[in-house]
């Protein structure tokens, strides 16, 4: 498909540069696959779903991945994206240009890495110096790697080491967070418990790449990037049974959903996953997991826009967010949310 149909204008003041408080105050857009769009608060879920039905939240934790450093007099700024071993982290370079193999780069805390290789996409894998473990060097050197359109218009500050971390995380590794469950409160979950709405986690660890923009013309010819997830053989079976069991599968944000989606077959049993991830899903896919999606609201001509078009049709979803424009919603991860039950 052609990408240019995923576009659409959003006034800047649109992007959220701060969450919600409490966070389950955020907006949330109700989009049914058929029907009138509705307007709620997140607070509202208990309300808007059915008992039976399963939550499915990511736990991956966020870490402060991003970097900024000396090679000699030149600056050079650094955004981990994958872990490759205990001390190997293939990162998105700035000034790259400046970077060869072997350079050391200094970061503050006593904090150094080696350029070790440059790739055809612009990233290094950078090597850190030392024996302790590198998520206590990054708690030392790193700041919480923000998206570009919140970090573009404001400094990244001391609230956003609890602002950009789920109620979930336990699993450190993400660069960026699973945004949908920013808004979730130990509150609401109780009253989601009450109504008998179920919950289980998974593991995707977010990558950078996340937010990179969609630079071919065509769907077909954009490269996914690479994310790694684990889903346990336990969890596995109580969505397969929930499901069986007439409860729907809703995934809490993206991650969640590509996750789940990567580890069902054409026969729609989810199984035991752990590994690489790059699926990439657009307008014709047919979903196999998952029976609705709890996310944010997207960039223009992004994956994730792609990926919502895929689960409510292209039409719909730019009805949708032409309403929550329109009823001046707040955009992207800091922003308020939508349900979508296709």
């Amino acid at each position: 498909m052609r990408v240019d149909l995923f576009d659409f204008e959003l006034p800047p003041e649109r992007i959220a540069l701060r969450p919600a408080r409490p966070r389950d105050a955020a907006r949330m857009l109700l989009v049914p696959g058929q029907g009138a769009l509705t307007d709620h608060a997140v607070r509202d879920l208990p309300l808007l779903l059915r008992a039976g039905d399963v939550l499915v939240f990511n736990d991956t934790r966020v870490i402060p991945a991003q970097l900024e450093g000396l090679r000699g007099e030149a600056r050079i700024g650094a955004t981990l994206h994958k872990r490759i071993d205990l001390r190997r982290w293939q990162a998105f370079v700035r000034n790259a240009k400046r970077l060869r193999e072997g350079d050391r780069i200094a970061f503050p805390a006593d904090v150094a890495a080696i350029a070790e290789t440059g790739h055809d996409d612009g990233s290094w894998t950078l090597r850190f110096e030392g024996s302790e473990p590198v998520e206590l060097l990054l708690e030392r050197a790193g700041r919480m790697p923000l998206p570009p359109y919140i970090a573009g218009k404001r400094e990244t500050d001391d609230a956003d080491r609890s602002d950009y971390q789920t109620m979930f995380a336990r699993k450190e590794g993400a660069v960026a967070a699973p945004t949908a469950a920013l808004h979730f409160t130990p509150e609401l979950v109780e009253r989601l418990d009450i109504a008998g709405v179920g919950r289980e986690t998974l593991t995707l660890h977010v990558g950078a790449g996340t937010f990179l923009p969609v630079k071919a013309d065509d769907t077909a010819e954009h490269r996914m990037h690479v994310e790694w997830g684990r889903i346990n053989a336990a969890t596995a079976d109580r969505l397969n049974a929930a499901r069986a069991a007439g409860g729907r599968l809703i995934a809490v944000g993206t991650t969640s959903l590509r996750l789940l989606e990567s580890a069902t077959g054409e026969d729609g049993v989810i199984r035991p996953f752990e590994g690489d991830t790059a699926i990439f899903i657009t307008p014709g896919y047919r979903f196999r997991a998952i029976d609705g999606l709890m996310t944010n609201f997207h960039l223009p001509r992004s994956t994730l826009f792609m990926l919502v078009s895929a689960l409510m049709g292209l039409d719909r979803m730019r009805a949708a967010y032409a309403h929550a424009i329109a009823r001046e919603y707040r955009f992207y991860s800091y922003g308020d949310a939508s349900l979508l039950l296709p």
